[in-house]
């Protein structure tokens, strides 16, 4: 994830971001600019944009802090992703949307506690 100051002011980079072989997807368009590496069908690789201060980015960021200062929940998560790669490992979408309570649960705990808004710690 990159933060980026606008949508508008931020369009010059999905040409710079295809230059480098990332896919731009007109993916989740009102949150963010989601590029992809090699391709929609197969990827490897993410990237999204999202202006810095939107709900999304102060989400994302909380939910990494959160995870970052508390090693068993980042513990549960890894737990979860080990298991729901091998559960859906031919179904990104299906590993995607097996993922979405936990980071929903944590994300708006993290939030609710101060995480993402300039400081890790949450306070």
């Amino acid at each position: 994830m990159a933060g980026v100051e606008s949508f508008e002011q931020s369009r010059p980079a999905i040409a710079v971001a295809e230059a480098l072989g990332y896919c731009y997807a007109p993916y989740r368009v009102e949150f963010e600019y989601w590029f992809c590496k090699p391709s929609p069908a197969c990827r490897t690789h993410h990237l999204h944009l999202i202006p810095v201060g939107t709900p999304q980015w102060i989400r994302t960021i909380a939910f990494r802090d959160y995870l970052r200062t508390h090693a068993d929940a980042a513990a549960e998560y890894e737990t979860l992703k080990l298991r729901l790669a091998r559960e859906h490992r031919l179904d990104r979408e299906a590993y995607t949307d097996a993922k979405r309570p936990f980071i929903d649960r944590v994300a708006e705990l993290a939030v609710a506690m101060g995480y993402g808004r300039g400081s890790s710690s949450g306070q």
